[in-house]
């Protein structure tokens, strides 16, 4: 029935206890979710549990806040990409928050290896014809004008992808829509303080949403500040289906299809 699109079940929080995790999305009718790449070291981990189970995909690709961590280059991310139920690229982007705080007092210009990185993982997503997984954290300028320039303009050429735990503007929304991305929506929706969130959640075209948990974190509303489990998607989707005057149910079809669009490979035998 639903489909988080977007978990990390490799993260020890949930890691260490799989079999409850997975109990848990089976009683929720979280019937699907995609498990994320964050790093080069870890993908092995995350594709073995896309090979154990059958309800799960894999992604690869290395997260854009890691440092210190092996680099991959663009035939690096064609072979991982081309492994049984790998069915996309990242999650990549740009990660400018906190600049002073988490980067050290770094400048913009400082963080050249992060929009480099990005391109290689477009490059390979465009090479492969599998979607991007765009995180973007105040870099929205950036990661719009990087897509562009690598020819992400919604043709055929394209890989398109999806802008991941959304929660930038509305002008970026349309943005990322006019470039044929899909917009995902994490448990930060459903929270008190959110309502500029909702508004952009209320204006994506229904055949362009998604949702997701991006779990461990980022649990929604009654478990904001708790441990995050993709059986927690059902309240995201409750959220967008109040916001869309639909019954949670078709919320849930209608997200699940969007799924299968942008990620053929599920329907055509698993990603290879």
């Amino acid at each position: 029935m639903f489909t988080d699109s977007h978990c990390h079940l490799n993260f020890p929080e949930l890691h260490h206890q799989l079999p409850a995790v997975l109990q848990a999305m089976q009683a929720a009718q979280v019937t699907r979710a995609l498990c994320i790449a964050c790093t080069m070291e870890d993908f092995p981990q995350v594709h073995a549990l896309a090979l154990e189970h059958p309800h799960l995909w894999a992604t690869v690709g290395v997260h854009p806040d890691t440092e210190g961590l092996h680099e991959p280059s663009v035939d690096e991310l064609l072979a991982a990409a081309a492994l049984p139920r790998v069915v996309g690229i990242g999650e990549t982007g740009l990660d400018y928050y906190g600049m002073q705080e988490r980067k050290g007092g770094r400048s913009i210009a400082d963080l050249e290896w992060q929009r480099q990185r990005f391109r290689t993982h477009i490059r390979a997503a465009q090479a492969c014809r599998k979607p991007l997984v765009i995180h973007t954290r105040a870099a929205a300028q950036d990661t719009l004008a990087i897509l562009r320039e690598e020819g992400e303009d919604g043709s055929h050429r394209s890989a398109g992808g999806v802008f991941h735990c959304f929660t930038e503007s509305l002008a970026t929304a349309k943005a990322a829509l006019d470039l044929g991305f899909f917009i995902s929506f994490s448990g930060i929706v459903t929270f008190k303080n959110a309502q500029d969130l909702r508004d952009v959640a209320a204006y994506v075209p229904l055949d362009r949403l998604l949702i997701e948990t991006d779990s461990p974190y980022l649990a929604p509303m009654p478990y904001r500040g708790k441990l995050n489990s993709p059986a927690y998607v059902p309240y995201v989707a409750q959220c967008l289906a109040q916001l869309r005057g639909m019954a949670v149910e078709d919320m849930a079809a209608l997200t699940s299809r969007n799924f299968d669009r942008l990620f053929p490979c599920v329907t055509q035998g698993g990603g290879a």
